[in-house]
């Protein structure tokens, strides 16, 4: 969908591999991060630290209603035409892979999913600032997804929109058109799926 994200590999090797500098610094290993906590962000200045989830003040949906729930994921077939995402801008949240979940409350399976080669995912994700009350603005993030392909559709009927590396700065600075190319399955055959009980579900 995603639910949780994972990032255990040094920021600095995800510099490398977008050819930005590394403005961050060394950061402790995520295992699991979840809606409401910082992740890592690239934009088109460089790597950021944003909250995971969009909380939409002063945003209003076609029939002119406040969104009232904090959207953590955005759908991207509605994500260049919906009121509630006018002006956002757009970005790449960079994970080793993230988790999900399947079966009834109180007896679910967590699954989770990274590449087989081993290298990180790139999450299409779109960005906006919330100025919250006595002046501070934070800086904020969702992930945008799609129809899952063949590996996910067992486990969950969204995935995350994930980017080649090549397609990064078309997804940033590219035409609606340009990037809504983009949103489509990942391939088939690329993801590893497995079962994930050895995580602290209380920490990140």
């Amino acid at each position: 969908m995603p639910g949780r994200f994972f990032l255990t590999r040094p920021i600095s090797e995800i510099a490398r591999l977008l050819n930005v500098k590394d403005s961050l610094g060394p950061q402790p290993a995520r295992r699991n991060i979840q809606p409401g906590q910082e992740v890592v962000v690239l934009t088109g200045d460089g790597l950021k630290a944003m909250r995971w989830g969009i909380i939409p003040v002063g945003r209003v949906n076609a029939r002119g209603r406040p969104v009232m729930e904090t959207i953590v994921n955005a759908r991207s077939e509605t994500v260049f035409d919906k009121s509630a995402f006018e002006g956002v801008g757009r970005a790449i949240i960079p994970v080793d892979g993230w988790y999900e979940w399947t079966g009834e409350k109180r007896r679910k399976t967590a699954w989770r999913i990274a590449a087989k080669d081993g290298a990180p995912l790139l999450f299409a994700a779109i960005t906006d600032t919330w100025e919250a009350p006595g002046g501070l603005r934070v800086d904020q993030v969702a992930a945008v997804t799609c129809e899952p392909n063949a590996d996910v559709k067992p486990i969950h009927h969204r995935m995350g929109v994930l980017l080649e590396a090549r397609d990064v700065q078309r997804w940033l600075h590219g035409s609606e058109d340009e990037a809504q190319s983009l949103a489509r399955p990942w391939p088939e055959g690329r993801l590893m799926i497995e079962q994930a009980d050895d995580v602290d579900w209380s920490g990140a």
